[in-house]
């Protein structure tokens, strides 16, 4: 009797295996949201709010000597962790006067230091905003002004970018600090030394005792789809999102994850660093990605789980084979933007590793996760999903760059298979934080009246499809935006950087496709002055000087006006 019951539950499980080929994914996946869901909720109701330095140090209690950070040939556990983020967070207490709901800006690098001046600052009730490293002058100044800093905190490699912009700083009463023991400009202060000199003990909580789920915890900057680079408020409960990703991903206490992607990005911060918080995992960090040492590190400090953009893993399938391809610890890759090609040659070559491909906008209310495994998409229609998270594909007038609207003013939904403008509803559980203190590019990206009178939607500007069944595509972005070695580029700020050189009269900037590559690079269309020649010198050091690497136009086209 117990034979044939065993014989029929296994050819029932096969028939429901080969009549829904992705029930058992899809079921570990919703008991991983509910699970979230779950804890989400109970620290929602705790009081205090329960936060993610919370989580940090409840980790350091429980496995204290367990390695949190590895950098280079250092090791840092937990409670060297939390030691040196207690001294940093009292040298800025007595020398920067900083209190709970101020907002310091970061400029560093990938480096352990990034990673405990978070949570210094988180232990004293601060905001941070992740400022990128590579941006200069005008945007810089923009960035910082934008997210209303008090304190600008900078690596020491990083003090001529900083110099440039000191007057503008000096002007508003900003507090400058460079990460080295001496400082010799007026205008700035040195920090290593301060913080070697302070006391490691704990930091009393109630210097953060007022902070709630609503709280920001981080400003994150996005180009979105025009001008300058906003600055997304990560808000305490949007960053625990962030934080319980690699938990639906499948990541694991034990995992080593490698963070060889910019801390400034949600991807390295969010997910990565924060990820590995909320699983008490290690974290290695990279200073920056290099494809010639990536499986090396992998296997030196026995990786388990790493994080790609599209470029990355492309650069990896370029790189010479070799026999020890096959040979590392590497089970999951957690990333977006993966060809269908590189995904194919990335498994094929370097075993099995499992592709978490997903597709999440910094400041969006919604996000993917390809959980199946369907080589290509990025996330599968679920009514789960679809319930907690409404959303729809909407179809899109590419030329007037806006929805299709019926005759009573309504959007229309794609079919199946038709591209279609990702939009997700706005409601009182599901909010849009939007961008600090820019109301009028925040108004933007809402879509209003969308299936129906009153209702509100977050316009994410990118398009997809889905297939038969019940898969999703990326298909191309909108707007006045292309990305570029894994950044975002804003054409119109980069054409207001180009007509600020001598000879440029107009700049019309766009990005085009170049075989082998992820992206669009960037393509400048010029007129010159009246009785100007064009300055190819002048201009390349206009625009090097200017602009970050990612963001230079790589070709010019001279227009000449009739």
């Amino acid at each position: 009797m117990m034979f044939w019951f065993i014989v029929s539950a296994v050819i029932l499980l096969f028939a429901l295996r080969f009549r829904y080929p992705y029930l058992i994914s899809e079921a570990k996946y919703a008991g991983r949201i509910a699970r979230s869901m779950y804890r989400t909720t109970k620290y929602l109701k705790s009081r205090p709010f329960y936060t993610l330095l919370d989580r940090f140090l409840d980790s350091v209690q429980k496995h204290p000597h367990k390695a949190f950070i590895r950098f280079q040939d250092e090791t840092h556990s937990y409670v060297q962790s939390d030691k040196q983020s207690n001294k940093i967070a009292r040298s800025l207490l007595r020398h920067a006067d900083l209190h709970e709901g101020d907002t310091v800006a970061l400029l560093l690098g990938n480096e352990p230091m990034f990673l405990w001046m978070w949570l210094a600052l988180a232990k004293i009730g601060c905001s941070v905003a992740l400022l990128n490293h590579n941006i200069r002058s005008k945007s810089l100044l923009h960035c910082f002004t934008c997210c209303g800093a008090t304190v600008l905190i900078a690596g020491a490699e990083l003090q001529d970018t900083v110099e440039e912009v000191l007057p503008a700083l000096r002007e508003q009463g900003i507090s400058v600090y460079i990460l080295t023991d001496h400082v010799t400009t007026e205008g700035m202060e040195s920090l290593t030394d301060k913080i070697a000199l302070a006391s490691d003990e704990p930091i009393p909580a109630d210097l953060r005792a007022n902070i709630t789920f609503s709280s920001p915890a981080a400003y994150i900057y996005t180009s979105g789809t025009t001008g300058l680079p906003k600055a997304a408020v990560i808000a305490q409960l949007r960053l625990w999102a962030m934080a319980f990703f690699p938990s639906i991903c499948g990541v694991k206490s034990d995992d080593v994850v490698y963070l060889c992607l910019p801390l400034y990005h949600s991807a390295g911060f969010g997910v990565g660093f924060c990820g590995a918080i909320e699983r008490g995992a290690t974290v290695v960090v990279k200073s920056k990605f290099s494809s010639s040492q990536f499986w090396d590190d992998c296997r030196k400090y026995h990786i388990t789980v790493i994080q790609y953009i599209g470029e990355t893993m492309r650069y990896l399938c370029n790189t010479p084979k070799r026999v020890s391809d096959q040979v590392h610890n590497v089970r999951m890759a957690i990333g977006n933007g993966i060809r269908p090609e590189v995904w194919r040659t990335f498994i094929s070559r370097f075993g099995h590793v499992e592709i978490k491909e997903f597709y999440g906008a910094t400041e969006g209310t919604l996000g993917f996760l390809n959980y199946a495994g369907k080589i290509g998409a990025v996330g599968r229609v679920n009514s789960f999903h679809k319930k907690i998270y409404p959303y729809a594909l909407v179809k899109f007038d590419q030329e007037q760059e806006e929805p299709v609207r019926n005759s009573e003013g309504f959007c229309i939904e794609v079919a199946k298979g038709e591209t279609g403008l990702l939009v997700s509803k706005i409601t009182q559980k599901v909010k849009f934080a939007g961008y600090a203190r820019d109301p009028k590019q925040t108004e933007k990206k809402k879509l209003y009246n969308v299936f129906e009178k009153g209702d509100v939607y977050f316009n994410s500007g990118d398009l997809f499809r889905t297939d038969h069944e019940n898969f999703l595509y990326f298909q191309d972005r909108v707007g006045d935006t292309f990305r570029w070695k894994g950044e975002n580029v804003s054409t119109n700020e980069v054409s207001d950087i180009l007509t600020m050189a001598t000879s440029i009269e107009e700049a019309n900037v766009y990005g085009v496709t170049v075989p082998g590559y992820e992206g669009r690079t960037g393509m400048a269309s010029i007129t010159l002055k009246k009785d100007h020649q064009f300055e190819p010198d002048a201009i390349f050091s206009h625009v090097t000087t200017y602009l970050p690497s990612y963001a230079r136009p790589r070709m010019i086209r001279i227009q000449v006006l009739l």
